[in-house]
């Protein structure tokens, strides 16, 4: 069994880790704030089926609170710090931008001072494929990240660095991974396969940004909670720099830290996207082509040799099934929402 403290355990990713560790044998304490940047009852939803883990104790805090992330740490014991509790949403980021300062910045700065205090075998930190830019792909952790496109990225950059000075001044073994479009069971309502499910089997039409021509590598949920576990006993040494196809890790070399992408490395359009959403609920889908939207990426296209190399493992569940796997859940979660309202 081992002890871990996660962030952001009523988000999306942190409740699907935390359900597979706890389902494992493994203690958890989960750190959330249950915001409501989305319905809170979905988030209070996930934590209630946490809850039925023994092993699970919930701590309702901000991150900007530092005190309290002590008071958790305190009460975890943690040999493993995993923080995945962060603002999402690149559109939102220009519409409330000191949200995403105060919980990405402020917050992963406690979240590190908490760290530097605890001393992990492993610090875990949630990323973004948004780092990249306007890069070119595959998107490569060795390609440099020095131009972001949206606050909201440049928060996670900034994370990132925190991250890497405290892993050299303070010798914690750190690992910031990237993630690519996670979606599945239990999704947040803001992204494009839960809006687009609401949107069809109300009849309403959804709108497709960049005209429909927009690339994302996706990641279905299991395969990335796969990935972060694999992860967890492979924390960095400074010494031992990661040798893949084609070029090394090189950005383990001068700290106990690295990024790391997760993503299967296999984008797939937007109208492909839609056409498996079309498939899993036998609705078809009235399209509204829109211009981009300002912050969007054209194409995400991980290289996921890094993780393959460290793992021996990517993500490979079929688009069509996750989607299925999803649209699933939505029936049976919406109905039970509107048998609850009635």
């Amino acid at each position: 069994m081992t002890r871990f403290l996660i962030t952001g355990t009523a988000g999306f990713i942190g409740f699907h880790l935390a359900r597979r560790l706890l389902g494992e044998g493994h203690s958890v304490v989960g750190f959330d704030a249950i915001t409501d940047y989305y319905d809170p009852r979905l988030k209070r939803a996930r934590h209630a089926l946490l809850e039925q883990f023994s092993g699970f104790r919930p701590v309702i805090a901000w991150l900007e609170d530092e005190d309290a992330l002590q008071r958790a740490a305190d009460l975890a014991a943690p040999e493993v710090i995993i923080h995945l509790a962060a603002q999402a949403g690149v559109r939102y980021s220009i519409e409330a931008p000191h949200a995403y300062v105060g919980h990405n910045v402020v917050g992963s700065f406690n979240l590190l001072e908490v760290a530097r205090r605890v001393q992990p075998r492993h610090l875990l930190l949630a990323s973004t494929s948004s780092v990249y830019g306007g890069s070119p792909t595959p998107f490569c952790e060795t390609d440099r990240t020095d131009w972001p496109i949206t606050l909201y990225a440049a928060t996670k950059k900034a994370m990132e660095a925190m991250a890497h000075s405290h892993a050299h001044l303070w010798r914690t073994p750190t690992t910031c991974f990237r993630f690519f479009t996670v979606y599945g069971p239990w999704g947040r309502p803001d992204m494009a396969l839960f809006k687009f499910v609401d949107a069809m089997q109300a009849g309403r039409p959804i709108e497709l940004y960049g005209h429909g021509a927009m690339r994302r590598d996706f990641t279905y949920v299991d395969d990335l909670v796969e990935a972060i576990v694999r992860l967890v006993d492979r924390a960095p040494q400074p010494d031992s720099p990661i040798a893949f196809e084609g070029g090394s890790d090189s950005l383990s070399a001068v700290a106990p830290w690295r990024v790391v992408n997760i993503a299967g490395g296999a984008p797939v359009g937007l109208l492909e996207f839609v056409a498996c959403i079309e498939a899993a609920t036998g609705r078809r889908a009235e399209r509204v082509l829109l211009p981009m939207q300002p912050g969007d990426m054209r194409e995400t296209h991980a290289d996921h040799r890094l993780l393959a190399a460290l793992t021996d493992y990517r993500p490979s569940t079929p688009l069509a099934q996750g989607v299925r796997a999803f649209v699933d859940w939505y029936l049976d979660y919406s109905g039970a929402r509107t048998a609850m309202a009635s």
